[in-house]
């Protein structure tokens, strides 16, 4: 399940695309299934251990068109080792929240983009995101955890700050915030109890089949409880 529009965000065969903070590779994945080269960035290795078994059994499995390429690298999100204006695109899911110095990473990430390229920065929305905070503490004061709740004029304003022309906004995934309410008022790190797994199977089913009376819901719902914002900027 995406929370980036890749056809809203507009990715082709021949772009190179930064899949900042990219966690599993969900984003990095489905840009790989488009053709185009993406470069998996993550902090942590051993997540892309797993994302580059992924990308090797989808070109064994012949999921990958012609010219599709995924590298995997790790590093410092304030410190990119890549040269300036080499992306044609930018996807920095669910990553801005984690980082104390955010505003140095989307200077960075506004150095690496090319003009006239496009990125989609998502984080956590707001409301639901303040309603994890209050039901349990655990849910951000861990380490590695979120370290603030942008706002939607907030974030919009760091982007800009940092020379982005902001495009658009949308919300995504409103059938994921009831379920993080589950998770925290009774213990975020307590996800075996029943009605935390019952809603769980609930979305893995979302997820796997996307079965559209959910994916009805969910479109109804993401105005108003989305999980995630998302925010779409071009570099002029």
């Amino acid at each position: 399940m995406l929370t980036v529009d890749l056809d809203l965000f507009g990715i082709e065969p021949h772009h190179r695309v930064l899949d900042m903070g990219c966690g599993g590779g969900r984003h990095a994945f489905a840009v790989l299934r488009r053709g185009a080269s993406v470069v998996a960035f993550d902090a942590d290795e051993g997540e892309l251990v797993g994302v580059r078994d992924m990308a090797a059994a989808m070109v064994t499995e012949g999921e990958v068109p012609v010219g599709g390429e995924l590298t995997c690298v790790q590093g410092d999100a304030l410190e990119l080792p890549f040269e300036g204006a080499s992306f044609d695109r930018i996807i920095a899911a669910e990553v801005l929240e984690h980082i104390p110095d955010d505003r140095r990473a989307i200077a960075e990430l506004v150095r690496v983009l090319a003009p006239g390229g496009r990125i989609a920065v998502t984080v956590p929305a707001a409301v639901p995101e303040r309603i994890n905070w209050m039901l349990d503490s655990d849910y951000h004061d861990t380490p590695g955890g979120h370290v603030r709740i942008y706002g939607t004029d907030e974030l919009a304003g760091r982007l800009a700050d940092a020379g982005l022309d902001v495009r658009g906004s949308r919300r995504a995934h409103a059938l994921h915030s009831p379920y993080w309410w589950i998770r925290c008022a009774g213990g975020v790190n307590r996800a075996d109890r029943w009605l935390a797994r019952r809603y769980h199977d609930v979305l893995v089913r979302q997820i796997m089949e996307d079965p559209p009376l959910l994916r009805r819901l969910d479109d109804l719902l993401n105005p108003m409880l989305g999980k995630s914002l998302v925010l779409y900027a071009v570099k002029p």
